[in-house]
Order: structure tokens, then C-alpha cells, then sequence
């Protein structure tokens, strides 16, 4: 006589996009899932703000409640499967389904960035899973390799797209010469930007993920707000004319390096040499490229949002769990994927050293490329490149762009400072950073 099936109980709470796509997806292949596990995964209760509003996927109405305790409270509920976003709610119903012995499978990377060692340790001490695959890069599986795929390697450095609608903004200003207004707009319409698009194109949401990314890469718990961040607000289509006469394409990147007085973190738009595999990465879609000491170089590619993707993402994550559970090795392994978390601290960013694209916009005078590369050598910044460019007319800016050898940070900065105050520079100075 056949043994019964094992059931494993899950609880969603957020039926949204992303918690449609799950339920689909458990639903379309549970054979498979209970093929390749030896146990049947179940959806046992869902927690939702409105029980009347219109789902994206069919829902027995037995399963939906309002009542978030509902669900965490449920005996038959083993796995948590939060996806209401934000970090404050959010962090109330994890830390209550951790005191509850209940597993976490979560795609909320601010969560994890404001509040992840708390979450985190309090599972270690609970002997309770948290699984995070889908709060960095959708589908993706950028954590399990940094978990698994490389924890018998040191990794020294990441790069990444990690935020699709601000690469979706760059790439079509970068191909079709537009204004950012203008392609946020169309962003907007086609449903890549939110109404309110700000933790996209001001590099918060890239900042969340970075966080999350570091905690795994590093072991390091940083402080989410020592991050650098810069948005793309500013950039105009003379900058990307000007990236491509130097054979780069600009990109919204996340950097992150370990150093030994701390982590380096920075989320800004950079010039990506053309030559680089990031630099083909274009649309919506994200990818992160490692660099590590044993393996050397390696990049994960892929759809970084949607429905299903980040679906995907989930249910790898509560299959893990499951996998987990069935083996009696719930919380056996660190959540973060090393045994300590290190209080590193963020490197002040004036320490960063690269070179630099800087764009001027002055009066033609003469002297005042002089000016300027005076007070540059004066702040130690040497010049690699200058283009001087425009129609010569009385009281009409003319525009110079300098690329600079390797400079530190802090020095331009004081330069760039100084020069904004001459009377010949008539706007702000554009500054990107160049990596390589």
C-alpha cells in the first residue's frame, strides 16, 4: 500500500502580481514539484487588504482572509511567503512568523536592506529558514550563486544592473537621443515606471538591492543609509552623444568592492566601455557581474521583474524550504550563507579613486580652458582628453568635455566645487564616473 503524500502548508500574504504569479505557478506544475520533492506543496491561506477586489488568478474564496494573523497563526501553515512590500508592516509579520517557528520566503529587498540582521538573526536563534532569491533581480538566481554556486570562492568585487526601469530610461536615451522626461513618460505609459517613479530613477530601490547584496557577497552588514546614491535625473542626450564619441554606453550600475577599512557601495550612472558584457545588457532586463578569486570573472543575466519571473524566484525559494524541512535541516545553514556577519562599515566615498567624464558648460572667452585646467592640475586631477565644441558667439556657452586620468574622488569634487563659482561656467557641471 502506497504511503500518503506529504503536504507541505504555504501562506501568502499579498496576492498582488507577484503573489498571482505564484499561485499559478504552484498550481501549473504541481505535479512536477511533487515529483522532483516527494511532497505535495500546498496554499493553505492567503492574506489579502481587499477579499472582494478582482484577482489576476482563480482563487478558492475558502483560502483568502484579511487577517494577516490568520495566516501566520494557521498550525497547517509551514512556509510564509511575504509579499506586501514595504519595510515596516512587513517586518511585523516576519518577525511574528519567525517567533512562530514558521519558515520566510520573502521577495521585499527593502526589508532586508533596513532590517535584514534583525530578521536574520532572530531565525538563527529560532532554527527557522529565510529565503530572499527574488529580492534582487527577479529571476535571476544572482543569491543562490553568490550562496552556493561560488561559497567556496572569496568574492572581491560586484557590478550590476539591478533596477530594469531605470536601464530600460538609459537604454532608449542612449539609442534614440531623447530627452529623460520624455522616456519616462513612455515608461510610464508602457507600466515599466510607477506614477511615482522615484526609487527607480533616484537609485533607491538599485541601493535596497545592493544591501541585500552585500550582506551575502561580503558576510558585511552595512548601513543602508552610507550607501552613495545618485539618480538619473540630470542626464541629457548631449552626454550620451559624448559617451559614444569615447566608444562607452551609460549605464545604472551598483558597485560594490571589499576593502579592508570597509565595503565600498555606490549606486550612480557610470560609462561602461562598449567592450563590456554589461554594456549590451539593455531594456529591462538586469545582470550582475562578479569577479571573485578563484573563478575570476562570471555574470547572471536575465528578466530582473514581472510576474513570473520573480515567481520563479519564490517558488525555488519555498521548494528549498521544503527541501529543507523534509531533511530535518531547517536552519542549519546561515541564512546569509557565511558564519559571521561582519559590522563593516560603508568607505566614505571620498576615497573612491577612478577617471571621470566632466562636461562644462562655458562662456568663450579666452583663457578659460586654462582656467579650468589650472584649477584641476591645482586639485591634483589629471586631464587624458579634452573636446571643445559649439558655434562661437558673443555671451552663448560653448561646451567642454574633459576625461580624466584616475582622480580621487574628493579632489574633484573640491575642484568641481571651485569651478561652478567662475564667472564663465553657466551651469552646473555634469560629472559621471568612468568604470573600468
Amino acid at each position: 500500500m502506497a504511503s500518503e503524500v506529504r503536504e507541505i502548508g504555504v501562506g501568502l500574504l499579498g496576492l498582488g502580481n507577484v503573489g498571482s504569479g505564484v499561485v499559478k505557478l504552484l498550481a501549473e506544475n504541481a505535479a512536477a514539484v511533487e515529483q522532483r520533492l516527494g511532497a505535495r506543496v500546498v496554499v493553505r491561506k492567503i492574506a489579502v487588504r481587499a477579499a472582494e477586489k478582482r484577482r489576476l488568478v482563480d482563487v478558492d474564496k475558502k483560502l483568502i482572509t484579511t487577517d494577516v494573523n490568520a495566516v501566520i497563526d494557521d498550525p497547517s501553515v509551514e512556509i510564509v511567503v511575504e509579499l506586501v512590500g514595504g519595510d515596516s508592516e512587513a517586518r511585523d509579520y516576519v518577525l511574528r512568523a519567525i517567533h512562530k517557528k514558521k519558515h520566510v520566503v520573502t521577495a521585499n529587498k527593502a526589508l532586508l536592506a533596513i532590517h535584514g540582521s534583525e530578521l536574520f538573526a532572530l531565525a538563527e536563534s529560532k532554527d527557522v529558514d529565510i529565503y530572499f532569491e527574488a529580492a534582487v533581480c527577479g529571476g535571476v538566481p544572482i543569491i543562490r550563486a553568490l550562496r552556493e554556486g561560488l561559497a567556496s570562492d572569496r568574492i572581491q568585487e560586484l557590478r550590476g544592473i539591478v533596477n530594469g526601469t531605470s536601464n530600460f530610461i538609459l537604454t532608449a536615451m542612449t539609442d534614440e537621443g531623447r530627452a529623460f522626461e520624455d522616456v519616462l513618460a513612455d515608461a510610464q505609459k508602457a507600466g515599466y515606471a510607477e506614477a511615482d517613479p522615484s526609487l527607480d530613477v533616484d537609485g533607491i530601490d538599485a541601493a535596497h538591492k545592493l544591501a541585500v547584496l552585500c550582506l551575502v557577497a561580503f558576510g558585511a552588514k552595512v548601513n543602508f543609509d552610507d550607501i552613495y546614491v545618485e539618480g538619473l535625473r540630470g542626464l541629457a542626450p548631449i552626454d550620451f552623444e559624448y559617451a559614444k564619441k569615447f566608444g562607452f554606453i551609460i549605464k545604472p550600475l551598483v558597485i560594490a568592492r571589499a576593502h579592508e577599512d570597509g565595503i565600498e557601495a555606490r549606486v550612480h550612472p557610470a560609462m561602461v566601455p562598449e567592450r563590456w558584457l554589461l554594456a549590451s545588457v539593455s531594456g529591462v532586463n538586469n545582470a550582475v557581474y562578479v569577479s571573485s578569486a578563484a573563478l575570476g570573472n562570471s555574470m547572471y543575466y536575465g528578466r530582473g521583474a514581472g510576474m513570473m519571473a520573480t515567481a520563479v524566484a519564490v517558488v525555488s525559494d519555498v521548494f528549498e524550504v521544503s527541501k529543507n524541512l523534509l531533511a530535518h535541516a531547517s536552519g542549519a545553514r546561515p541564512v546569509r550563507g557565511v558564519p559571521t556577519q561582519k559590522p563593516l562599515p560603508i568607505r566614505d566615498m571620498g576615497k573612491l579613486s577612478t577617471r571621470y567624464f566632466l562636461r562644462f558648460a562655458v562662456l568663450d572667452q579666452p583663457g578659460v580652458l586654462a582656467q579650468i585646467a589650472r584649477l584641476l592640475a591645482d586639485h591634483q586631477i589629471s586631464i587624458a582628453q579634452v573636446v571643445q565644441e559649439g558655434k562661437r558667439a558673443p555671451d552663448k556657452p560653448v561646451t567642454v568635455v574633459i576625461l580624466t586620468h584616475e582622480a580621487r574622488e574628493s579632489n574633484v569634487r573640491l575642484a568641481l566645487a571651485q569651478a561652478d563659482k567662475l564667472s564663465s561656467v553657466v551651469e552646473k557641471t555634469r560629472l559621471l564616473r568612468i568604470a573600468e
